[in-house]
């Protein structure tokens, strides 16, 4: 494990360590959930193999690919000082575990995955910045929460900030609560009411009536029905009584 462009100066501290994308074969000598420790032969110092850097596809514990003991092939992806300690990091991912050839020769993929990790320990990837609301009134737009210099509504155009959620309730409760009633208003719907309650009984009066009329109606024209038929039997029964004594004389 030397350098082929012959001996290099190490940065303070880092003397006597892995050169930087060297590979080599080490031993695993603990296992732990987020990745495994693993020591090269010539060296006291341990180098960590963190579960992103141990297979191509998503490791949820490192003891689904390596146990105590293994042999594995690593590269070294990573050395800095952390106040009195030094930090190697391994990377298994990068190595064929067959044949140990490199599989990422120009070291694309560790600096990627290293720039990657110093953004999200320095949080610039992730930084939210929030903006006061200014308690003021613009001459221009008459509208809350900027300076007249910085206003960019065009004439004729107003733009106005949303209520917060706790300004919106006090507009909801009024919205439900029901309106008032004008006492005058009040009295023409009770007077309307009393009109079409006595519209109604009229009408229930006239329907009555009407009914009683056609069933009048009805009975009389069947008793005269029933009297008409009966005075063609009589009228019948006196014929053939005359019939009879015609005969008979």
């Amino acid at each position: 494990m030397s350098d082929s462009d012959g001996p290099v100066q190490e940065p303070a501290g880092l003397e006597g360590l892995p050169p930087m994308y060297s590979i080599a074969k080490g031993e695993v000598m603990s296992v732990q959930t987020y990745g495994a420790f693993v020591r090269l032969p010539g060296y006291k110092k341990e180098g960590l193999v963190h579960v992103s850097e141990m297979s191509a596809t998503r490791v949820e514990n490192a003891s689904e690919i390596v146990d105590v003991g293994e042999q594995v092939w690593i590269k070294v992806i990573g050395r800095e000082i952390r106040g009195d300690k030094v930090k190697l990091s391994f990377s298994m991912k990068a190595v064929n575990q067959g044949t140990g050839r490199d599989l990422d020769p120009n070291n694309v993929n560790a600096e990627q995955d290293a720039r990657r990790r110093r953004n999200f320990r320095d949080h610039t990837g992730n930084r939210i910045t929030l903006e006061a609301v200014l308690n003021t009134t613009c001459s221009k737009c008459g509208c809350k929460g900027h300076f007249t210099k910085d206003c960019f509504s065009a004439p004729g155009l107003q733009y106005a900030l949303l209520p917060e959620e706790g300004d919106e309730e006090p507009q909801r409760r009024q919205q439900q609560q029901p309106a008032t009633v004008n006492p005058q208003q009040d009295s023409d719907k009770k007077k309307k009411k009393k009109k079409e309650k006595k519209m109604k009984k009229k009408r229930k009066k006239e329907r009555k009536d009407s009914d009683s009329d056609s069933s009048s109606s009805e009975c009389k024209s069947k008793r005269r029905r029933r009297d008409h038929s009966a005075d063609r039997e009589a009228k019948k029964k006196k014929k053939h009584k005359r019939h009879k004594s015609h005969k008979h004389s």
